[in-house]
């Protein structure tokens, strides 16, 4: 492989950083977690920002991902053969649980949403497609890691979202193996305070897990008294096995 160039290595990372989660982030901030001059990271961002990659805040100051970077995100996503199978299993999903379903696949470390179907109702709710969810505090991610072909270890120290959030890589691994035994997996309140999601393997034609489908809402609807109504368990599941027939076509 032939020499890289640092500047587009350097412009990657920032991207990478800034979409590992929903903060902004100022210069100093991607300095120090970057290892970079501030005069070097200055002359990138102002480049990605007029590229449109990057977006700065007029008031903060701080910088996010940029529209057009989301776009061109969006269009690998159309085309991405198995958002493209599940579209209508999880349109059909969201309107038989009456909840939020999304779809999700392994990408560097993290869970990458490709297909987020709002709840069936009046709520204000935000797209969450082409965010990353984190693989130990996430329904979704649970099962991407039960499944793992690779079977990858955890590796602490893992991030605890709420006082309920699994950072133990021992209760984790005893967890993904009760995923496998029962195959789907549920996250009661462990990424967000007040809110329970469940999720099950989306399977290729080999039999391998390329991704997660689930639902996602209010612990009162979903587990009220703190035990998951199995109905929705049957959704998810039978959502997921829809899927998997048509990627084995």
């Amino acid at each position: 492989m032939g020499d890289t160039i640092q500047s587009v290595e350097r412009a990657a990372a920032i991207l990478r950083l800034l979409a590992s989660g929903p903060r902004q982030l100022g210069v100093a901030e991607l300095a120090r977690a970057l290892g970079l001059p501030k005069g070097t990271l200055h002359g990138i961002l102002r480049t990605l920002v007029h590229v449109g990659f990057v977006e700065q805040d007029d008031t903060t100051g701080k910088y996010r991902l940029g529209a057009t970077l989301l776009h061109l995100g969006s269009s690998y996503l159309d085309v991405n053969e198995l958002r493209t199978r599940s579209i209508n299993w999880a349109d059909a999903l969201a309107g038989r649980s009456r909840e939020s379903a999304w779809i999700g696949t392994p990408h560097e470390g993290h869970v990458l949403v490709i297909h987020h179907v709002f709840r069936p109702d009046d709520s204000m709710q935000t797209l969450q497609v082409g965010t990353y969810l984190p693989l130990h505090a996430s329904a979704l991610g649970k099962v991407l890691l039960a499944y793992d072909p690779y079977g990858e270890s955890i590796t602490p120290p893992l991030q605890a979202h709420t006082k309920r959030t699994l950072t133990d890589p021992a209760r984790l691994e005893a967890e993904l193996a009760q995923v496998r035994a029962r195959g789907w997996a549920a996250e009661m309140e462990e990424l967000t305070e007040g809110e329970v999601a469940i999720a099950a393997p989306i399977r290729d034609a080999r039999g391998l897990a390329v991704g997660a489908i689930g639902i996602r809402g209010a612990v009162e609807r979903l587990a009220p008294g703190g035990d998951l109504h199995m109905e929705f368990v049957s959704y998810v599941r039978d959502a997921a096995r829809a899927i998997t027939r048509d990627l084995a076509r």
